[in-house]
């Protein structure tokens, strides 16, 4: 009746309850037997089946280029939203920060509705509104009831298309943003990851703060919004998707009502081309002794969003995990960095990451910990992707496997989630690439693949280094340099 897989499955599920079972009586214990034992065989093979059986992604074009994408879930909600190739990367040293300024504008009236009413008409649907902006991407999107996606949809064109831009709401607003900015200065963890992309990408866009510095939300203009609007919010660049309880026909239709009008042509072609941006091995230090804990970020140049090399990585992160010390589990952690974290109180938290772009990447990790463990860290941190490159085991590899499958699968909980991730899988490919596709791709991922891929982005590599608090015990960076050579042998 069952296979070896499901039979090995029971039997260690089965012998879990064996302490308890034995306090109970045996038509109580038989129940819960038999209840885990049909828990567990569904289980086993409802994976398999649910990636199989996931609903199919639509994308249709417009003739301007737009492009519609959506996943019917048949939920009795729905979320819908326009994702567009635009943020701090395709920014200017004088306008950085003008996507996220324009964030903040979306919600404060268009030419159909004022302030007021864009509230009421969200507030009477029971929807919920919001926007978000990326180094390449900016999203507007709503969550809401599925009978009312038209509605959303309505409001969606409007908020891009007829944001009002009142100097009186942009002076407001003005002050807003600083206090926002102000508010980010004392998240030590995106100070460090933003001084680490200012490092890495020095003097290229992708070096740029997603919020901009302060001088530039004092200084902003409405045409520096207008002008932005009109360089970047281009048809062939935007995708609305929809996830939930949608029908992609109805979604098309809506799309070539509100949409059809967005402009594919630019003035004088002045298509706005990204130009490359270089890697370069460096570091930043903001020393402040006044500070608990340092933080902490190192990484090398990764792949980009498109590159073959990125299932790879993605398993090789997982590899090496993350560690909080709320976490329970001390030496029994399976990542060994995690372990020794705990062993020799190293650090309070680690995580490792892999931030892809277009055209290139950064694989880090970032640590927080005390003055004194800061050395320890950064060592066994190059130690752990040393490791990587030359003796990552089957079943490293077989349980950054399963961690990266459980985790892409937890972060589409929800249509919200699932919305976000067709808009970038759309603009980014060109098509949403399913669960079923991913899943294959991490199976093929093997330990030779893993230490190939990690040597040719890792050793011998120059890293770039962004620091935060009391660091005085981190190590020169021609000593860290040399350690992804040496820590290889």
């Amino acid at each position: 009746m069952y296979g070896e897989k499901q039979r090995s499955d029971i039997l260690l599920c089965s012998e879990g309850l064996k302490t308890y079972r034995e306090s109970l009586s045996p038509s109580v214990s038989l129940i819960l037997l038999s209840s885990y034992v049909y828990c567990c065989f569904v289980a086993s093979v409802s994976y398999a089946q649910s990636l199989l059986g996931a609903p199919e992604t639509r994308v249709t074009p417009l003739e301007n280029g737009l492009r519609v994408a959506s996943e019917d879930t048949g939920h009795a909600t729905c979320t819908v939203g326009l994702w567009i190739s635009a943020g701090s990367r395709y920014e200017s040293e004088k306008n950085n920060g003008a996507g996220f300024f324009l964030e903040h504008m979306a919600f404060k009236g268009t030419k159909k509705h004022p302030q007021t009413a864009l509230e009421q008409q969200v507030e009477s649907m029971g929807a919920h509104l919001s926007a978000y902006t990326s180094r390449e991407h900016t999203a507007y999107y709503m969550k809401t009831l599925s009978k009312d996606l038209p509605k959303a949809v309505e409001l969606l064109s409007e908020v891009v298309q007829s944001c009002s831009l009142n100097e009186a709401d942009i002076e407001q607003q003005r002050g807003v943003v600083l206090r926002e900015l102000e508010e980010v200065e004392g998240n030590l963890q995106e100070v460090c990851l933003d001084l680490l992309h200012a490092t890495a990408y020095q003097g290229t866009p992708l070096g740029h703060s997603v919020l901009g510095p302060s001088s530039s939300a004092r200084n902003l203009t409405r045409q520096d919004l207008v002008d932005y609007i009109n360089s970047h919010y281009k048809a062939p660049r935007m995708v609305l998707a929809a996830a939930g309880g949608v029908s992609h026909d109805e979604l098309v239709g809506l799309a070539q009502t509100h949409f059809s009008g967005v402009s594919f042509e630019y003035e004088g072609d002045a298509v706005p081309v990204l130009s490359p941006c270089r890697f370069t091995g460096s570091e930043i230090r903001m020393r402040d002794d006044g500070l608990p804990l340092a933080h902490v970020a190192i990484a090398v140049e990764g792949a980009s969003a498109a590159s073959p090399d990125i299932v790879p990585l993605m398993v090789a992160n997982a590899v090496v995990g993350s560690y909080d010390l709320t976490y329970g589990g001390g030496k029994h952690l399976s990542s060994r960095l995690a372990r020794l974290a705990v062993e020799d109180n190293l650090c309070h938290s680690f995580q490792a990451f892999h931030s892809s772009y277009s055209d290139t990447g950064l694989l880090g990790i970032h640590f927080v910990a005390d003055k004194d463990h800061i050395d320890d860290m950064m060592h066994w941190s190059q130690n752990a992707w040393m490791n990587l490159c030359t003796t990552v085991t089957e079943s490293d590899v077989a349980r950054g496997r399963n961690a990266l499958k459980a985790s892409l699968v937890g972060q589409l909980n929800g249509t919200t989630p699932i919305c976000d991730d067709i808009g970038r899988h759309v603009l980014n490919y060109g098509r949403r690439i399913p669960l079923a596709e991913w899943d294959a791709r991490i199976d093929a991922v093997t330990p030779r693949i893993v230490r190939d891929v990690c040597s040719k982005y890792i050793y011998d590599k120059c890293p770039a280094v962004a620091a935060v608090g009391p660091i005085e015990q981190l190590p020169d960076y021609n000593r860290m340099r040399s350690a992804m050579y040496w820590l290889r042998f």
